[in-house]
């Protein structure tokens, strides 16, 4: 192993994921990883399809998740910064209804999974931020259903930008709370 650390979050089914970087003066280097360094890390997941997005400041996007078709999700930030958030939406789970949220930077270089039961989102920090992530199982319109970003239940403190209006898509102004959602 060696190219990857893993690191576990407060609620289970997350995990913060660094991979190994080499500097020089000419840039960066960031190790692959694959399959084999997962699994030895104890992780198992297979992904069937990689997706990214550019959005600007104040951009919040989901909460988002599918209902018969959960996905996994591994993000990442490739340009800029977010503030990445899941919700343990697994009713069985001792968490049910928690929220965890980490920055996500081009910088830090830090890739957040979400194992499938949980509902994600993210705001942008930055000027601009192109986010990447990888799903273990393919998006399917008819299945998709989301969370409320601002659910009092829920009480996500989502960071604050000065003199900045959130934009949200129509839809995602739309879902209910955690008490009136579609269960899973």
């Amino acid at each position: 192993m060696g190219q990857i650390k893993v690191s576990t979050c407060p609620i289970e089914g997350l995990y913060i994921i660094e991979p190994a970087v080499h500097g020089d003066s000419r840039g960066y280097f960031m190790e692959t990883y694959n399959q084999k360094d997962m699994h030895e890390a104890g992780l198992d997941m297979v992904f069937v399809q990689d997706n990214q997005s550019m959005s600007v400041k104040g951009v919040l996007r989901g909460l988002h998740y599918q209902k018969h078709f959960p996905q996994g999700k591994l993000v990442r930030v490739i340009r800029g910064s977010v503030f990445d958030v899941a919700v343990d939406l697994r009713h069985n789970s001792a968490t049910y209804g928690i929220w965890y949220g980490v920055e996500l930077t081009a910088e830090n270089k830090k890739q957040f999974y979400i194992s499938e039961g949980f509902a994600h989102g993210f705001l942008v920090l930055s000027d601009e931020a192109e986010f990447c992530y990888k799903v273990t199982d393919f998006y399917h319109p008819g299945d998709e259903c989301g969370l409320a970003w601002n659910d009092p239940e829920i009480g996500i403190k989502w960071p604050i930008l000065e003199g900045i209006e959130l934009i949200m898509s129509e839809k995602d102004q739309k879902w209910l709370g955690l008490t009136d959602m579609i269960k899973f």
